[in-house]
């Protein structure tokens, strides 16, 4: 019934959101058309970037969406990232299966890094 899924994240800035996610976070461009959609894609989810025609307000990230991204050595991922520009407002947080890191998008989309324990793949 389905062909493909996505996440469509509206965006201020076109190219703005192109260039974070595609030259910073490093994910591949799928297709742009000019500056209302383009598609990036991490393993295992598309992102849809669709220009806003308005205000964006971002949901809370302790009640809302946040996106993940799972990463195999969190420390080498953060210092990638931020070497790029991309700030992380707090440390690396853990819990009992995982370290993550929480950043944001130039919208204020949250994101996160997580890096599972060896002892939970």
């Amino acid at each position: 019934m389905y062909t493909s899924g996505n996440v469509t994240l509206m965006v201020a800035d076109m190219d703005r959101a192109v260039g974070f996610y595609v030259e910073k976070l490093g994910l591949d461009l799928k297709v742009r058309y000019g500056n209302e959609w383009a598609e990036v894609a991490a393993p295992g989810v598309t992102l849809g970037l669709h220009q806003a025609r308005g205000p964006i307000a971002r949901s809370d990230p302790s009640i809302g969406m946040s996106i993940g991204f799972g990463v195999d050595d969190i420390e080498a991922a953060v210092g990638d990232l931020q070497a790029k520009g991309v700030l992380f407002p707090a440390s690396i947080r853990e819990t009992n299966d995982l370290r993550e890191a929480s950043f944001a998008d130039p919208d204020g989309t949250p994101l996160y890094l997580a890096e599972i324990k060896p002892q939970y793949r």
